[in-house]
């Protein structure tokens, strides 16, 4: 009896490693009820069940990365017949240019920090002024989203964002460049630094915020400004500016009205905002570029030109889609690795680090996507919508949109609803300009509301699952919360130009 104790403290002591006990148990209760709830009530509330702790996972993010828990999730359904092999290969089929994009954009990324660095701490120098900085930072999210790719984007941020931490974490914490150092411990702060430290991680909280929602706002406007957009010009056969002026009415209104709410949580303090740069970490990081500045050799310069060189065609390759994001990202991989002497397998295997195990989670998640459609969870949802009268339709089919992408994918939801709307139109049910219109809500349905959570924009689950987020304790339920003022702001905003602009 007690051999069969230890086995099973064994057990659980190595299921999900260093996870709370609540967290392995909560998990374990999961994978035992759904099986029970499949006999008993059927794959329909069985998939609902599973999305609910799916999200579950995610919510939890801090606590265990969501790979492992959702990964059992996922097999669970396989096992379980909710989907199939073959749907989910289908699912990850179709994603391929995402994954591409994570597997190699990301790591290109990785060989820029030093440039990233350099240009966010001069911006971050220069400009004093929290409110103009956030304005910045949302608004460059924008204007870069609309015309690169919204993961790209985040990766940059994301990439400024631990440069800074790290900075000012190896300082106050007493290491020396040349010494082992992990940013993860506090346990060489100060107590009287430890104020600053909480303060420096809002500032950087409420940045990346700001940046990330701009991601949204830029990535709704364009063709090329995220997945679905490029779905739905080709079912509409819109180009580049047909897409861009059919949108505009809905995609302005939103940028004004996002930019607005910057300044006004910003202005009040509200929802984790208006955290300022404390006075020390400014002065840590201004030495730290002084100090840049004065040891930097020829090579060094030498590197950072390449790797300006790097940024400037990496802008001009996506801008002009010269090939698939991924493909562009493995070029700028091979060019910038060349040209600085990177030829070394752990300098290279270092860069696929951050961008890899999110891939993993994503393929995790297309697996629940394949659920949902393989059970036509929102099958209901889509026939109640186009059986309203015309005139409802538009702004219905913004809601339930913005709906379902809080939930779900939101490539995958627009990807179903365009299609049941152009089948409408092809059996003669409604009128090209309805189309039109529909198309335009299905769009931004998709783009805007699915700020609220992770799960809707890929952009915000790539940071919560990032390097960044515990650094800067960023959890699902504070990014949620943080989200809340542009979810509300960018809804009503885009609900209100569908029904009066359209």
């Amino acid at each position: 009896m007690r051999r069969s104790n230890t086995y099973a403290n064994a057990a659980l002591t190595r299921f999900l490693g260093n996870s709370p006990g609540w967290y392995k148990l909560t998990i374990i209760f999961f994978l035992v009820l759904n099986p029970v709830v499949l006999l008993q009530f059927g794959p329909i509330l069985t998939g609902w069940l599973l999305i609910g702790e799916f999200i579950f996972t995610l919510a939890m993010a801090l606590k265990c990365y969501p790979l492992q828990p959702g990964g059992l999730l996922a097999i669970e359904a396989v096992v379980a017949g909710l989907t199939h092999p073959d749907q989910i290969y289908q699912e990850v089929s179709n994603n391929l240019p995402v994954i591409l994009l994570l597997m190699f954009m990301v790591a290109a990324i990785f060989f820029m920090k030093d440039m990233l660095l350099f240009v966010f701490t001069k911006l971050l120098i220069k400009v004093r002024q929290k409110l103009v900085l956030s304005l910045l930072f949302s608004f460059l999210g924008a204007m870069l989203s609309a015309f690169l790719d919204a993961l790209t984007v985040t990766a940059v941020l994301i990439s400024a964002a631990v440069g800074f931490y790290s900075v000012y974490h190896r300082v106050a914490s007493g290491k020396h460049a040349e010494e082992p150092y992990d940013n993860n411990n506090d346990e060489y702060f100060q107590a009287e630094r430890r104020h600053d430290l909480h303060q420096f991680r809002a500032f950087l909280r409420t940045l990346l915020m700001h940046g990330a929602v701009g991601t949204a706002l830029g990535g709704v406007s364009t063709l090329v400004g995220e997945p679905q957009n490029l779905l739905i010009g080709q079912k509409m056969g819109w180009d580049f500016v047909d897409f861009l002026v059919n949108v505009a009415p809905v995609s302005a209104t939103a940028l004004l009205v996002g930019l607005a709410t910057v300044v006004i949580v910003e202005r009040f303090h509200l929802f984790g905002y208006g955290a300022t740069i404390p006075d020390e970490v400014f002065a840590i990081l201004r030495k730290f570029d002084e100090q840049e500045r004065e040891t930097r050799t020829k090579s060094d310069m030498f590197a950072l030109m390449v790797q300006f060189a790097g940024a400037i065609f990496l802008v001009f390759a996506l801008a002009l889609h010269l090939a698939e994001v991924g493909i562009i990202g493995l070029t700028v991989i091979i060019l910038l690795t060349s040209l600085n002497g990177v030829t070394d397998e752990s300098r290279l295997g270092r860069a696929f680090q951050e961008g890899l195990p999110f891939t993993a989670l994503l393929v995790v998640f297309f697996t629940i996507v394949s659920m949902i459609h393989e059970q036509h969870l929102f099958s209901p949802v889509i026939e109640w919508v186009l059986s309203k009268d015309l005139s409802e339709q538009p702004a219905m089919f913004f809601i339930a949109n913005g709906l379902l992408s809080a939930i779900s994918d939101n490539v995958f939801v627009a990807t179903v609803y365009i299609t049941e709307v152009n089948d409408a139109f092809q059996a003669g049910r409604i009128s090209r300009e309805h189309f039109d219109t529909l198309a335009v809500a299905i769009n931004t349905g998709t783009n805007l509301p699915s700020v609220a959570t992770p799960n809707g924009q890929a952009a915000f689950l790539f940071l919560l699952t990032s390097a960044i987020a515990p650094l800067i304790r960023l959890s699902y339920m504070r990014m949620v919360y943080m989200a809340l003022p542009y979810t509300l702001s960018l809804s009503l905003s885009g609900l209100f130009a569908v029904m009066f602009f359209l």
